[in-house]
């Protein structure tokens, strides 16, 4: 198993801490892709994405956190692509009833890979209300809430790699 972990906006710094956790967590290659800080649009990240995911092999693991995994999101619902499962961290909801951004609000269908969602109920940037949008959203996925851990799930890294194992 290897994981590719999508970083949140402008988080390509401020992720590394949790990539790297889960890398020594695990034991496994992590690959952590800079996404451009200029260009925040869907098709502006969600290009080096796909060129990413078609490097993956059926027994890896995709990882996406806040923005990252929104797109991510948005790419996985695109086609059957490995891996055949993929955890999103902290994702915020675009819609009316989340954010509000038009721009980000996925309306395709839900991805065939096997989703985990896990938010902290103590996420600073996130609100924890969203998880639940999304559960509405993604009937399949499996939903993960954490008591605490903020938006960098810090001391819940033992929690995630525990969910990165399972199998698909």
């Amino acid at each position: 198993m290897r994981l590719l972990f999508i970083h949140g906006a402008g988080g390509f710094l401020d992720d590394q801490p949790m990539a790297e956790g889960l890398h020594t967590s695990l034991g496994v290659p992590v690959e952590m892709p800079r996404l451009p800080e200029e260009d925040m649009s869907v098709e502006g990240w969600a290009v080096p994405i796909r060129r990413h995911l078609r490097t993956l092999g059926p027994d890896d693991v995709a990882v996406g956190h806040s923005f990252g995994a929104t797109i991510l999101q948005w790419v996985l619902s695109e086609a059957d692509w490995a891996p055949p499962r993929a955890v999103l961290l902290a994702m915020p909801d675009w819609s009316p009833d989340g954010w509000d951004v038009p721009d980000y609000v996925h309306r395709g269908p839900e991805p065939a890979t096997a989703l985990s969602i896990h938010h902290c109920r103590d996420d600073e940037e996130v609100p924890f209300d969203h998880l639940r949008l999304h559960a509405a959203r993604l009937p399949s996925a499996r939903i993960v809430a954490h008591d605490e851990g903020g938006h960098q799930f810090e001391g819940r890294l033992a929690n995630l790699a525990d969910d990165l194992r399972r199998p698909g």
